[in-house]
């Protein structure tokens, strides 16, 4: 593993309405001087899905840095800008009629050192990519994942059922919210992917590694996979935000660009209308679940490398949850 100075981090992101939908209800956001990342998918009809995205997305990268002086781990800043985001979209849905039921899905990346730390509510997700393979570390919040994961339906059962839009936890449809949190180490060359799941529906973990990996820029690779999920139909929005972890030395000047993007680059800017105590999710890996139509050249992605991905994956996490427990133990034998 890789030690020593801080990684430079390169991000390109796009979003794209898709093949059916006539507004797009996706963003995403990020500020590169707080290292805060995060895409939204809103739901809600009309212009609500789309409110609720793009004040999510304002909400949790401005807490997140305004947050940066306190004296709280990253950990508990990513889970107290996560509620605070579900506050604001629950009281502006509260606070007008035509937005009432509105909410986002919300996923979100943070990178303190050359640690990342990942926060989710609902079904969009982030994939992390190493030595040309990729794992989801995410858990979907979704009725289907949630059938698979309890063992009641299987994967092909939840590919084929009408109820794949149903989710099981978002930002703003209820007072108070549970986020995941995730974290990890990271490598040279490491890639995160935060996307929303009109890519998901088109591309699993070997085919999105596939595009990613044949791109010569972030920027290349992002649009490699909207157009994947347009070849298909996309009938929902697709958004595809991209963060790779070089060196300073390294970095790629032609990604220079997509670091000047606006704090909140949401498709919904003109729709946009105007705590609790910090208790982690158990850090855990969630590996890809669903294989999906597959292209013939992701399959030189090997099982064998794949299992070796997710193995280092899953003892790096192994290892964080393993530091965090010694550190509350002996906390309380101080007390």
């Amino acid at each position: 593993m890789d030690s020593g100075s801080e990684l430079k981090i390169d991000v390109a992101a796009l979003t794209d309405v898709g093949c059916v939908r006539t507004n797009n209800e996706d963003g995403f956001g990020y500020d590169l001087a707080s290292r805060i990342f995060v895409v939204c998918d809103g739901m809600g009809g009309m212009a609500a899905g789309e409110v609720a995205s793009a004040t999510a997305i304002k909400e949790l990268v401005e807490n997140f840095s305004r947050d940066a002086g306190a004296e709280a781990t990253t950990e508990d800043r990513l889970y107290r800008a996560i509620l605070s985001a579900n506050q604001q979209v629950f009281e502006l849905a509260q606070s007008k009629e035509e937005l009432r039921g509105m909410g986002t899905t919300l996923v979100a990346a943070c990178i303190d050192g050359r640690r990342l730390l990942i926060g989710n509510v609902g079904d969009s997700r982030a994939y992390f990519l190493r030595g040309g393979v990729c794992a989801q570390i995410t858990n979907d919040h979704s009725f289907l994942a949630e059938q698979v994961r309890k063992g009641a339906m299987n994967i092909e059962e939840a590919k084929a059922s009408p109820l794949q839009s149903v989710i099981t936890r978002a930002i703003g449809t209820t007072e108070t919210v549970e986020p995941d949190i995730f974290t990890g180490d990271l490598e040279t060359g490491d890639i995160v992917l935060l996307t929303s799941d009109g890519l998901t529906r088109y591309a699993d973990a070997k085919t999105i590694a596939m595009l990613i990996f044949s791109s010569s820029s972030l920027a290349g690779a992002c649009q490699a996979l909207i157009d994947r999920a347009k070849s298909l139909g996309a009938v929902d929005n697709v958004t595809c935000l991209l963060l790779q972890f070089l060196p300073v030395e390294e970095s790629r000047a032609e990604e220079a660009p997509a670091q000047n993007a606006p704090l909140t680059a949401a498709p919904a800017e003109e729709a946009m209308a105007a705590a609790s105590e910090a208790a982690l999710a158990p850090v855990e890996p969630a590996l890809a679940e669903e294989p999906q139509a597959r292209e013939s050249a992701a399959e030189e992605l090997t099982a064998p490398a794949m299992a070796a991905v997710e193995k280092a994956f899953a003892e790096m996490l192994a290892e964080e949850a393993g530091a965090r427990t010694a550190e509350q133990d002996e906390a309380s034998q101080e007390e």
